[in-house]
């Protein structure tokens, strides 16, 4: 396929350097968390060389041209999460990255000729759930009032490493032992104090939130099915669970607490697409002296025999020295695959290995000759809409409909009704398809990793599966397969082999109460250390977990740092 890729990083014929010096520090994987590792290793005053294995840098956070004319933000498609301290500090404006905000930012259509619009305006928001049901209209600004005051309480835990307990036992001197215990016991009290700022009634609400069904909390706000719908597709989008899972409303806070230029919860596009994002990260680490290579795939860490890192061995069979290596690769790539046999305890390793990876993702980009033409929104013109904005919700009518697309899953078969996020980013970004064209990216639930009724490297059996897409947003937007130009779709087996996402799943492992904070990736490794001296973790498989979002990445520089007693710039 005609390819054309966007990448600010160095060539391939730049190995040939990484061999002629011992570095302070080397990170594997160039995704956005492993550049913004990078930038902030080298602003400590470190020597750093980040070993990305594909062609272009930006991992899931990625530009690129797969269809002529036609750039696809090939897995992650919109910005939100990543944490204002990185953009502030790393200057990424400076460095390129433009916010395209969205307003609206929701739309969905109903097949009976209704449609509901939702977004930053309060105004908009009412007018559009009355017609559905006033009591929702008037409920609405508390829900959103409720969450806001949720990530506010949750805001500083992103920021910073859990309160983990040391790791090195009887090796830690006393007074290590003494700073982390005021450490530990400095955070638990910052956490108290805001608990009592937030008061109990509140605290009981956000525990609810936590441990709930979304569907249950959901329906404890709304009676309106489009509605409820609406927002629960926040609580499991990237996940194999139901709205009717237990804990499922923490994905449901996790995707609106981010925010656009200080306004919460606002999602926006990014000019150029997601590498854009990535780019301008890989800019700002390049500015502070790091250096960045493409091409140079990781085989195996280098072990010396004291137990400790000293280096990796590329696929190409060099070697490239350091005494630190900051993995951006999925906890299981990371201890499973790139770690030699017998080195990690067993215990550590039986715990990564049964880590819950499971996808239900499929990603399909589309270049298309024309805007799709709602039904329900009696109008027929080629020019965009406030209709095509926000992110499009296909299949979405009700929570029953999104929990049988699971339930499809569930028996191992791709969901015969997909639930579908359908964004239209060229609306507002001119850059990335010619005049009078668009790009579509879908994001599509429920798709199995091995369905039980086929293979997804079965040329027809994707092929099938994709027209059920098309032809599901046909009900909707009648003449929509007709547009379609040509696309680029990755099943979660796709997403594994090509971004390296283990099992497909987009936040580098589950995102379950089971999995987070001072479990993630593992308990008692949470602090982006592992139990192999040299090596952290900087990806989304640590805390604060997925998303286009750089915590990791910040967090994880800061603690290295840390350790080799370099101060954060």
């Amino acid at each position: 396929m005609w390819r054309r890729s966007f990448s600010s990083s160095s060539s391939a014929g730049a190995t040939s350097s990484l061999k002629d010096k011992k570095w302070d520090a080397l990170v594997i994987g160039g995704g956005h968390n492993g550049l913004t590792a990078a930038a902030y290793l080298a602003r400590g005053g470190l020597s750093v060389a980040v070993l990305e294995r594909r062609h272009v840098i930006g991992g899931a956070a990625v530009t690129e041209e797969l269809v002529p004319g036609f750039k696809f933000s090939r897995c992650s498609y919109l910005q939100s999460l990543l944490r204002p301290s990185i953009i502030k500090e790393l200057e990424l404006a400076r460095h390129g990255m433009k916010l395209l905000k969205r307003s609206p930012s929701s739309f969905t259509p109903c097949l009976d000729g209704k449609y509901l619009l939702l977004g930053p305006n309060k105004d908009l928001n009412h007018s559009e759930i009355s017609k559905f049901s006033k009591q929702d209209a008037d409920a609405y600004p508390r829900y959103e009032n409720q969450l806001q005051k949720f990530c506010e309480f949750m805001d500083p835990l992103l920021d910073s490493a859990p309160p983990e307990s040391l790791q090195c036992e009887s090796s830690c001197s006393v007074g290590d032992r003494i700073k982390n215990k005021m450490h530990n016991s400095m955070f638990w009290t910052r956490c108290l104090r805001q608990a009592a700022t937030l008061g109990q009634k509140d605290m009981v609400d956000f525990m609810d939130l936590l441990l709930s069904p979304a569907s249950k909390v959901l329906n404890n706000w709304f009676e309106s099915d489009v509605l409820k719908a609406t927002l629960a597709t926040d609580a499991v989008i990237g996940t194999t669970r139901s709205v009717h899972t237990p804990g499922s409303g923490y994905v449901l806070l996790h995707h609106v607490m981010g925010e656009t230029d200080g306004e919460r919860g606002i999602w926006s596009y990014v000019e150029g697409g997601m590498g854009s994002v990535s780019l301008a990260i890989g800019n700002a680490a390049k500015e502070a002296g790091a250096h960045i290579v493409t091409c140079a795939e990781v085989q195996q860490l280098l072990i010396n025999d004291s137990g400790t890192v000293n280096g990796v061995l590329l696929a190409d069979g060099s070697q490239v020295h350091t005494s630190m290596v900051l993995s951006n690769a999925t906890p299981y790539k990371t201890f499973k695959e790139l770690v030699p046999d017998n080195v990690l305890p067993d215990d550590f390793i039986n715990a990564i290995k049964y880590s819950d990876y499971s996808s239900g993702t499929t990603k399909i980009n589309l270049a298309v000759d024309k805007l799709p033409q709602f039904k329900c929104c009696k109008l027929s013109h080629p020019d965009a809409s406030p209709q095509h904005v926000g992110t499009i919700h296909i299949g979405s009518e009700s929570m029953e409909e999104i929990h049988s697309a699971c339930q499809d899953a569930v028996n191992g078969l791709p969901s015969q009704r997909p639930v579908i996020e359908m964004t239209i980013p060229s609306v507002l970004d001119n850059t990335i398809s010619p005049p009078g064209k668009h790009v579509i990216n879908l994001f599509i639930q429920y798709t199995p990793y091995s369905p039980s009724d086929g293979h997804w490297g079965d040329p027809v059996y994707r092929e099938s599966f994709a027209q059920k897409c098309f032809t599901l947003i046909d009900e909707y937007a009648p003449g929509f397969s007709s547009s379609i130009i040509g696309y680029d779709m990755l099943t979660p087996p796709d997403l594994e082999r090509e971004i390296g996402l283990t099992g497909g799943n987009i936040f580098h492992g589950a995102m379950g109460l089971d999995s987070l904070f001072l479990m993630r990736p593992v308990k008692g490794w949470s602090n982006y250390r592992t139990p192999l001296h040299g090596l952290y973790l900087c990806g989304s498989g640590t805390h604060p977990g997925g998303g286009v979002m750089g915590a990791p990445g910040r967090n994880a520089a800061r603690v290295a740092l840390e350790d080799v007693n370099k101060p954060l710039k």
